[in-house]
């Protein structure tokens, strides 16, 4: 009998059990990042309604996320400093060294976290490393979160702090970032901002988004034990779409429609990142569209990449150049 066999449904195959070591091409730094550090995970998730209960969980992994950002040393950048745009806070982080002529343009990035961790010093911190290594002034938001302030509350978020932008740029000098779950939010603004006419940013960066909460991709099942950090979050997605349908473009915008219009994206993914899928998805969606994207993927990388190795940089220079040549043509 094959190795390989079918599974009780006709379309679906069952994988024996294996083992995957890590490629020899890596560094050492990347091969030691494809180490489960999933044992911090939680094992169940509280009820929708279990408002105390999620409380906890979030305040459990905060901390863990806390001590994580802290590892990652001292981010020398010019300044970061906190703010109030419209009773929303954010985060005015400028780096040391700007790349070009950025003076005349701004990052508007969005932590991640599942849509429910993440927020305050570590999105700050988060996002001044982010400056830091695309050379770049960002404005951070801390948005709303659940279980206290679901949907559509951090979109809302995100939406006044880029209008209150429009009064300081011009739309062509402002990009949209994100990380992970950020990324949601950030396809979501676009959306958002398309459908209600309004001027929209120069590009997208979308780095392993997290654009379909309903966990369809193919990735979601190949990779759920591959992947070094990252688990199915469905539970997360519901809590945080409070009863809207999970399909809504708004909440998985990789179910758009892109041929009523979108921005140049950039979208970055590893073969064992869990939300593969996502990204190369949402990639031919727009590409079917004919919207300006690229896609980059790194072998072996999970959900959050290299940060730190030298195959990062790859990235971060793809990202580097997607910037200058938004905000060049901006000009």
């Amino acid at each position: 009998m094959s190795d390989l066999q079918t599974a009780s449904s006709s379309d679906a195959i069952q994988v024996p059990a294996i083992t995957v070591p890590a490629p020899t091409h890596l560094s050492q730094m990347a091969r030691m990042m494809l180490t489960p550090q999933k044992s911090s995970t939680p094992s169940t998730y509280p009820g929708l309604n279990d408002t105390r209960g999620w409380h906890n969980v979030i305040s459990t992994f905060n901390e863990l996320m806390s001590y994580m950002t802290k590892q990652l040393g001292e981010i020398n950048v010019q300044s970061s400093s906190r703010r109030m745009i419209n009773n929303v806070p954010v985060f005015d982080i400028v780096p040391i060294e700007e790349s070009g002529n950025s003076t005349n343009g701004i990052i508007l990035d969005i932590h991640g976290g599942a849509l429910i961790f993440g927020a305050g010093e570590i999105a700050q911190k988060m996002s001044a490393k982010f400056a830091m290594q695309i050379g770049r002034r960002v404005c951070s938001v801390d948005y709303r979160m659940p279980p206290d302030h679901p949907y559509p509350a951090g979109l809302d978020d995100c939406m006044t702090v880029y209008l209150a932008l429009l009064n300081e740029y011009d739309a062509r000098e402002i990009l949209v970032s994100g990380a992970s779950a950020g990324r949601n939010l950030a396809a979501a603004l676009i959306l958002r901002l398309r459908d209600e006419g309004l001027p929209l940013p120069s590009g997208l960066i979308l780095k392993t988004p997290e654009v379909d909460l309903t966990e369809s991709g193919d990735s979601f099942q190949t990779n759920i034990h591959l992947d070094s950090t990252l688990w199915s979050l469905l539970q997360v997605n519901q809590l945080y779409a409070a009863g809207h349908d999970l399909r809504h473009p708004y909440l998985s915008p990789l179910f758009a429609d892109f041929s009523q219009g979108f921005v140049p994206t950039l979208l970055t993914s590893g073969t064992r990142d869990l939300f593969l899928s996502n990204a190369v998805r949402m990639h031919r969606a727009l590409r079917k569209a004919d919207i300006p994207a690229e896609l980059h993927i790194l072998d072996a990388a999970s959900h959050t990449g290299f940060s730190g190795a030298p195959e990062a940089e790859e990235i971060n220079l793809e990202i580097r150049k997607f910037i200058a040549t938004c905000l060049k043509e901006a000009e």
